[in-house]
């Protein structure tokens, strides 16, 4: 028994020693920004101060909770990033499924399906922003010749349109990545298990509740994670697309930051809305990994 916790005991000392290169650069990479951030949060340097920073404690954070625009571009990121995965979550299960099928052509569907995701964003936002365009753009052009519409569509110049043509471009580049994504944790579901389950009679639509999603859950939950993670702090595409307008209604919390940053020179306050957005995101991470989990676990009882 000795010789075993001892053996246990240098196989930890040997983990912690080949793992402290990794931990020590995402200190560095990772942690000494959000540091640097939440310092910088609690000073004010504008061009009021002459860039110079002076002690201010929490104003820049009392200053945020009467800052209409930051609520508003708050409220935009919300209504893209929950549009967006979901939407790609939906589509993305839908084409792993089919592409988990046996059909001929296989394999080069799969490899084409992955050619939006592996596409520049801003290339992407800007292409989309000329199909959307209201006077030269092919959707208006397709909706003109089937007599759908008399005159263009204004798509990026109506808030409504703009952020659900933002979205869409969104949804058409990201599809992909969630669906191979899926499609891996698919291909790991033995096969076996479905032919046991046909033999006790269960449909297409059963097997897929009873065995498929609950297998699958632990590659949706990575998958929703990282999108929403990614989606929460969306810039270029919109910064590409709309530029966070008309009248900022795609303006999201990483356009206003840079615009405080770069464009007004407030590093203070700009400081204190990336503290605050961090720690919006980790709450919602770990809600939605935490909801996610617990079906996960009462799914694994039932199975």
């Amino acid at each position: 028994m000795t010789n075993l916790h001892s053996l246990q005991s240098r196989e930890q000392r040997t983990a912690w020693l080949l793992l402290t290169p990794a931990l020590l650069l995402l200190l560095l990479v990772f942690a000494y920004p959000i540091l640097r951030a939440f310092w910088l949060s609690v000073f004010t340097r504008n061009l009021g101060t002459e860039l110079q920073p002076v002690f201010s404690g929490l104003d820049n954070y009392v200053r945020m909770a009467g800052d209409g625009r930051f609520w508003q571009s708050l409220w935009a990121t919300t209504v893209f990033t929950t549009a967006s995965v979901l939407s790609e979550l939906l589509l993305g299960l839908g084409i792993a499924l089919v592409l988990n099928q046996a059909f001929f052509g296989r394999g080069i569907v799969r490899t084409t399906a992955i050619l939006p995701w592996a596409l520049p964003t801003a290339l992407i936002g800007l292409a989309w922003a000329w199909i959307f365009n209201d006077q030269f753009g092919v959707v208006n052009d397709i909706l003109l010749r089937l007599g759908q519409i008399k005159t263009g569509i204004n798509w990026l110049g109506d808030p409504t349109l703009a952020m659900s043509a933002a979205i869409f471009a969104d949804v058409w580049k990201t599809t992909p990545f969630i669906s191979i994504l899926l499609l891996a944790g698919l291909q790991s579901i033995p096969a076996d298990l479905y032919e046991a389950y046909s033999v006790d009679g269960a449909n297409a639509w059963q097997s897929f509740r009873n065995i498929t999603l609950p297998l699958l859950l632990p590659q949706i939950l990575i998958a929703v994670l990282f999108r929403f993670a990614q989606a929460f702090g969306i810039f270029d595409l919109i910064a590409v697309m709309t530029g966070g307008g008309p009248g900022g209604a795609t303006e999201v919390v990483s356009l206003y930051i840079y615009s405080t940053v770069m464009r007004y020179l407030d590093f203070g306050y700009g400081a204190a809305l990336v503290v605050v957005t961090f720690l919006i995101l980790i709450a919602a991470v770990a809600i939605a990994s935490f909801l996610l989990n617990k079906y996960h676990a009462k799914t694994s009882r039932v199975i």
